[in-house]
């Protein structure tokens, strides 16, 4: 078993290296003067099973173009398989047909990943579970909702607790948290007028003196989050907490988020924290590399890993 580390998440990769006790193998990739990616494994992998790191957040172009050539460098290296690990599957949330004449992106990169030379995924937490239809390799989408609830179990007083979808989209996935936890859940339902614009319509369930929790999968330009708290708090919430998987956070999020009555969002390090995230005053990361290693670990050994949700 062997890992290679691209350049979007090195953090991540060598903490899920160390988790299993195995080095990063030696390998460069690089660009010449045009940008253009280069990539070169110094270690011999024929025979092996590798397992690909790599993010496809923020520049998601370049980070895919890095995947998709290193895939093809190890694949032309005779490694045995090559099991892409996309803790964040960017052009994910473009899973369907939203208008005329507009792509299916989500559906391109799986070919892409597909013909470099992928023979599995491993993901986290698919902006849709469709995704993995778009695959003709195996994928293994695993799910943020164990360390969330672990999390929130360490942090709150479940008597109080109320999980909260931040629109209808969300519903199985705060349901699952509020299964976990034993406790009640709430929906805001909005009006989405244009991309990365959304309005509060109302709160579906009581929230009066309820501690919220607000689950999601991505906060990109965190008005949804923020305008679900903000209705929440109308509607007589004793506070509001989030919890995303995946911190996108671009533009103003941050600086949305402090504004905002959340009194701390936790995001997984599925992305790597920019100088501001780490700088938030209520913006905290949580750590998946346990989770992410112990997959690969069982993908490894041909053992079962949907039974780390059971």
């Amino acid at each position: 078993m062997k890992i290679v580390a691209c350049n979007s998440n090195r953090p991540l990769a060598e903490a899920i290296a160390a988790y299993l006790d195995l080095p990063v193998c030696k390998a460069s990739i690089r660009r010449f003067s045009d940008l253009e990616v280069f990539v070169e494994i110094h270690e011999n992998v024929r025979g092996e099973d590798v397992f690909v790191i790599q993010s496809t957040s923020y520049p998601a172009n370049d980070n895919v173009m890095e995947l998709l050539v290193t895939l093809d460098a190890l694949r032309r290296g005779s490694a045995r398989r090559i099991t892409a690990v996309i803790p964040y599957y960017g052009y994910g949330r473009q899973d369907r047909k939203s208008g005329p004449r507009t792509p299916i992106s989500a559906k391109l990169v799986a070919n892409l990943i597909t013909v470099a030379g992928a023979d599995r995924v491993l993901t986290l937490d698919l902006h849709a579970g469709q995704i993995q239809g778009f695959f003709d390799i195996p994928l293994d989408n695993l799910y943020s909702a164990p360390e969330f609830t672990k999390d929130i179990e360490r942090r709150f007083d479940h008597g109080n607790l109320l999980v909260v979808s931040p629109d209808i989209g969300g519903v199985f996935r705060a349901r699952s948290i509020a299964k976990r936890l034993g406790g009640d859940l709430a929906i805001v339902d909005k009006r989405r007028e244009h991309a990365g614009i959304s309005e509060v319509m109302h709160v579906i369930g009581d929230v009066k003196d309820r501690q919220c929790i607000l689950i999601d999968d991505i906060v990109d330009s965190a008005g949804t989050l923020c305008n679900a708290a903000r209705a929440l708090m109308e509607y007589g919430a004793s506070s509001v907490s989030a919890y995303a998987t995946h911190g996108v956070l671009s533009g103003a999020a941050v600086s949305r988020v402090a504004g905002s009555p959340i009194e701390r969002l936790i995001i997984t390090d599925s992305i790597p924290a920019t100088e501001a995230v780490r700088d938030a005053r209520n913006i905290e990361q949580i750590s998946i590399a346990p989770l992410m290693a112990e997959a690969m670990s069982r993908i490894s050994d041909e053992a079962s890993v949907s039974s780390l949700f059971d």
